[in-house]
């Protein structure tokens, strides 16, 4: 499967970069935490940094610092592949920052993907790129709105406050 988001904001792409390079770090501005389980590494973002957010488990196998990095799955992971967050110039003043998710499912994430991890996973990343585009310019033109189904995932198996974990 591939699943792709990306957004379109009014700012150099300096201010993506930053902010992007800030990622599971302690002034990490694009991360959900405050609605998602937060996205926590082993050591600052960079190639070898491994953790997760939840109970999905990735390792930093390519970090360009200011343009991309990619995540991948561990060995038996139930789903094998990668995801990446990367950014690019538009123009001067406008940007585009992407998330992509490249991989297989199995087991049990076969049905557990069409039925409810897409759909989150699909929310997750549209309120991280509400917070990228609040960051670089003070406002979110088109917020997103979950859908009625993900309200409903989310009341079944809520996120686990940060302040909550160790």
């Amino acid at each position: 499967m591939i699943n792709m988001q990306r957004r379109v904001i009014a700012a150099p792409v300096t201010v993506l970069r930053n902010l992007q390079d800030r990622l599971a770090g302690p002034d990490d501005l694009l991360w959900p935490a405050d609605q998602w389980e937060p996205l926590r590494l082993d050591r600052p973002l960079g190639v070898g940094a491994s953790g997760g957010h939840g109970p999905i488990r990735y390792t930093v196998t390519a970090y360009e610092p200011g343009l991309r990095v990619r995540f991948e799955f561990p060995p038996g992971a139930p789903l094998d592949g990668y995801h990446e967050l990367w950014v690019r110039a538009i123009g001067p003043d406008r940007s585009e920052m992407v998330h992509i998710l490249v991989a297989s499912t199995r087991g049990t994430m076969r049905l557990f993907w069409p039925l409810a991890v897409r759909w989150t996973h699909q929310a997750l990343i549209a309120e991280l790129l509400d917070n990228a585009e609040r960051a670089a310019t003070g406002t979110v033109r088109h917020p997103h709105r979950r859908s009625l189904w993900v309200r409903l995932l989310r009341t079944v198996r809520p996120a686990i406050p940060a302040q909550a974990l160790p």
